[in-house]
């Protein structure tokens, strides 16, 4: 088993690193396009594509590359029934590790550009399609996991999931944060890629909604699981407590 504290360092790194593609090639597809919102877009999902597939591959036999509470809680309800995956005290130290991953993330890519490294995002998201689009990014996000989970296709979830991150950014109206830490780190910076502070519990909740409709439809699509099942992303060793 590897030890807690190498999958704590492991989650922070990865989430971190995540929210560091996000906003720091944000920042860069502002530069190097103005005023092209649809290519800027491209830019920002085409990096979090290519960025999050590396890290899942890198990072993932450390800690299984959750770099997502909502992933590590649905990895905890599902142990509850195969034996294998996260206790759910290891679930709140990994969910604080990727939300300061997430904090930390954005410092760095502000500090890379030459902006402040915290300044508090005015980009306001609140509204009810954009909610909407949160939970089908996240319900959606579980169900490639878990499917690929149930189906014993886990040496293809750096792809899968990378893919799908990438297709959501274009037909979710949110454009698929899906994650929790990454959503409160994205409100550390003022750039592309923020969120407004205000608009940050609304979309948790819509996350954590999602999360649960994408267990209830993998679960729909495969019964309970059994002992044999292995865990996400990335199968690694632990045992449920």
């Amino acid at each position: 088993m590897t030890p807690l504290p190498r999958r704590l360092l492991a989650e922070f790194l990865g989430t971190a690193l995540l929210v560091t593609v996000v906003v720091g090639s944000g920042i860069m597809a502002q530069a190097l396009s103005p005023g092209q919102v649809g290519l800027q877009l491209l830019q920002n999902s085409t990096a979090t594509v290519f960025g999050l597939a590396v890290l899942i591959v890198t990072l993932g036999p450390v800690s299984g590359a959750h770099f997502n509470p909502v992933v590590s809680l649905a990895d905890w309800w599902q142990g509850r029934y195969t034996g294998v995956g996260l206790a759910l005290g290891e679930v709140g130290a990994y969910a604080v590790c990727q939300i300061l991953g997430g904090i930390g993330g954005a410092v760095l890519a502000n500090a890379m550009f030459g902006k402040a490294p915290m300044a508090w995002s005015t980009t306001e998201r609140a509204a009810g399609h954009l909610w909407l689009g949160e939970v089908v990014a996240t319900a959606g996000l579980l169900l490639v996991i878990f499917c690929l989970v149930r189906s014993g296709r886990t040496a293809v979830a750096p792809a899968a999931v990378a893919a799908y991150i990438g297709a959501a950014y274009w037909f979710t109206s949110s454009t698929s944060f899906a994650n929790p830490a990454v959503t409160i780190g994205r409100a550390f910076t003022d750039t592309f890629a923020g969120i407004a502070p205000a608009s940050v519990p609304a979309f948790i909740a819509a996350q954590l909604v999602g999360g649960v409709i994408g267990l209830l439809v993998v679960h729909g699509l495969f019964g309970r699981p059994g002992p044999a099942v292995p865990e996400p992303v990335v199968p690694h060793q632990s045992t449920v407590r």
